[in-house]
């Protein structure tokens, strides 16, 4: 037995015996709702570890594609239905939901879960008014995964930090039969589409308000940054784009299929897992793209695990969170599935480990994406609102989310880029004005 494994099962020995008087005391079913990302599967076939210290608690997983997701949750913590114990939300709806009394405050979880440990970009997007109402799972921006193998056949070497122009060029080069020169999320949906798309508009100079919340889709910026994407996507993305969302599009540079990939940090795991990718040792990263207008199209996010007001089983959803999101949970993916594969962007400490940043090759670039997006000055120019890519306010997923139909069917040759830019505008601008802004 190796030194490590041994210490792993001394360690779990240890925490075993320290919680073990709580334990006994929290009994009965956690129904947990959550995203059919990989690190959540994978989150799924630990549980066995965590019934190691709380026996006595059933866990019942619901996991949902992530536009499913979004509306199950949202429509169980509107309307207090109770569905759900855990839910598997993020940065957009935290704040919000915290501030409306729809989640439980998670601000006494156990002092060894080390809350003073989170990077504070990811902490402070969780938090309202001194409460942090969710734990996170992982944290992510994005930035460029492209094939290394194919940019030094194409004669040419990524900066670190390109611009949108040098994508454009770069995806030509690479775009060969069935391999195509870049991959980017076309599905619509505010946090499919949208994401890639808002944050793309902000290294534009593009913007969803002005100063006074008048919708701005009729703007030159904004037409300058959905011409270019779907001159980009036409020519050198694959077909069918307009389904694709995270999932698929991983699937696809996972097979070789496509040259570059803008998307979250977090997907640097698997592209580079020989088990699942057949171009893990062929991967390369980059920051976001820009236009040297101050802006990189980046975002920030978090997926976290937060109990809503209405669960009846409120101690026991505590425990799970504080178990799935600590340091141990960490340590446990580690042992079994190696450094490189542990939930990412979340713990000051993990990007202090050097067994991490050994395994992980896209650990620094992750940090700095994550440390270079202000949530609070997303855009070029001010706007009223905070987020990257989305707006913080509560109808902003209502009416994104038709915004993102309208420019998916533009992306599947149905409509003109025209066309779907005055459809935004008139949209937003009604959803503003029926909400009183």
């Amino acid at each position: 037995m190796s030194i490590r494994t041994s210490l792993g099962i001394a360690s779990a020995l240890a925490i075993a015996a320290a919680t073990a008087g709580h334990a006994q005391e929290l009994s009965g079913t956690v129904t947990i709702a959550t995203v059919n990302n990989g690190d959540m599967i994978r989150m799924q076939g630990l549980t066995a570890d965590f019934n190691a210290q709380y026996p006595d608690i059933t866990l019942e997983w619901v996991t949902l594609e992530e536009n499913v997701l979004r509306q199950r949750v949202t429509q169980d913590i509107a309307t207090r239905g109770g569905q759900f114990d855990v839910m598997t939300i993020g940065t957009y709806e935290v704040p919000i939901w915290g501030a409306n009394g729809w989640l439980v405050s998670l601000n006494d979880l156990p002092d060894d879960w080390d809350a003073d440990d989170l990077l504070p970009a990811i902490r402070d997007g969780l938090t309202v008014d001194g409460e942090l109402y969710a734990a996170p799972f992982y944290g992510e921006s994005s930035m460029v995964m492209y094939r290394t193998d194919l940019m030094e056949a194409a004669g040419l070497e990524m900066p670190e930090a390109p611009t949108w122009e040098f994508i454009r060029e770069a995806a030509s080069a690479m775009t060969d039969g069935d391999v195509y020169g870049i991959c980017l999320r076309g599905k619509a949906g505010w946090g499919e589409n949208m994401a890639f798309l808002s944050a793309m508009a902000n290294s534009f100079g593009a913007r969803w308000f002005d100063e006074d919340w008048n919708a701005q889709f009729d703007s030159e910026e904004w037409a300058n940054t959905l011409n270019f994407y779907m001159d980009l996507m036409g020519e050198y993305g694959p077909p069918g784009a307009a389904n694709n969302g995270f999932n698929e599009n991983l699937s696809l540079f996972q097979q070789g299929r496509c040259g570059m990939w803008i998307d979250a940090t977090v997907a640097a795991s698997f592209v580079t897992n020989p088990n699942d990718s057949t171009v893990a040792d062929q991967v390369g990263f980059a920051l976001a793209p820009d236009n040297g207008l101050g802006k990189r199209g980046n975002w920030l996010w978090a997926w976290s695990l937060a109990v809503p007001a209405g669960s009846q089983q409120t101690d026991a959803a505590k425990a799970f969170i504080a178990w799935a999101t600590s340091k141990d949970y960490t340590a446990l993916v580690a042992e079994n599935e190696g450094w490189a594969n542990v939930p990412p962007g979340t713990r000051t400490s993990l990007y202090e480990n050097a067994d991490y940043l050994e395994a992980a090759s896209f650990a620094e670039m992750t940090l700095r994406s994550i440390n270079s997006a202000d949530p609070t000055q997303p855009t070029v120019d001010p706007v009223p609102y905070t987020g990257v890519q989305f707006v913080a306010i509560p109808e902003f997923a209502g009416f994104a989310t038709e915004v993102g139909q309208e420019f998916a069917n533009a992306l599947a040759g149905q409509q003109s880029v025209e066309v779907a830019l005055e459809r935004a505008q008139a949209l937003t601008t009604d959803a503003m004005e029926a909400a009183g802004y």
